[in-house]
């Protein structure tokens, strides 16, 4: 077989992301091995993300939304397996081995990796809080096979062809692709860990940005426009809210 039919694209969405590009990066390359094909999909960095993500990877530049993003990199993709990674977002070691099994199981189209946060030192001693959140998570991926960006979703490139990408919105892209793809065939959750920086949660507030949270993946579910959320939440932001 060559090696575009058994090898691995990752795809970064990136945007002023220089301080953790390169991490994620390299962890790509510990999951997969040196031959990964890599690709950085930035959305118009003022830092110095572009200049770091080339060290390692291919990039392409557009000032779009995620979803637009994500499709801009898979277009670029040389390999038969994509995968999703956010930037802040580091694959375990184990994961390579992982996907590659879950995508070669019959009647797989994707799948994603267990959710983790990687947390500050002053929080891993009263992180209770973090492991009921990590916990939940995990718990309605398996039971609802279902799954977000930072969960490193992966997909076989005839899946991704047939759903056509993801939707170019700027909210729950990922949502609405997994809920494709299982229209396909099987996704696959698998045990390997992709940890993701705690940073919202410690920046904004634990209970704040999960309750951000819930009510914007509640106001998704009764159809509200990604657009509408996603603007209502930049608001937010920016008053400090």
């Amino acid at each position: 077989m060559s090696g575009a039919a058994t090898g691995v694209s990752v795809i970064i969405p990136t945007l002023d992301e220089a301080d953790r590009i390169e991490d994620a990066l390299l962890s790509a390359v510990g999951a997969f091995g040196e031959s990964v094909d890599l690709i950085v999909a930035d959305g118009g960095s003022s830092d110095d993300t572009v200049a770091r993500a080339s060290r390692h990877a291919r990039v392409v530049v557009l000032e779009s939304c995620r979803g637009a993003q994500l499709n801009a990199g898979a277009r670029l993709a040389r390999c038969c397996t994509l995968v999703f990674l956010h930037a802040d977002t580091r694959l375990d070691p184990a994961a390579g081995g992982c996907i590659r099994e879950a995508i070669g199981s019959p009647g797989t189209v994707g799948g994603c990796c267990r959710f983790g946060l990687i947390l500050d030192e002053s929080v891993r001693t009263r992180d209770l809080r973090y492991r009921l959140l990590t916990w939940a998570v995990n718990l309605r991926t398996r039971v609802f096979r279902t799954a977000t960006g930072d969960q490193a979703i992966f997909v076989t490139r005839t899946a991704f062809d047939r759903v056509g990408g993801f939707p170019e919105d700027p909210l729950f892209e990922d949502v609405a692709f997994v809920r494709a793809l299982r229209r396909l065939g099987r996704f696959c959750p698998v045990d390997a860990l992709a940890g993701t920086s705690g940073r919202r949660w410690q920046e904004r507030g634990f209970l704040r940005t999960v309750l951000e949270h819930w009510l914007l993946r509640a106001a998704y579910q009764v159809r509200i426009p990604p657009r509408l959320l996603a603007r209502w939440y930049a608001a937010r932001i920016r008053r400090g809210a």
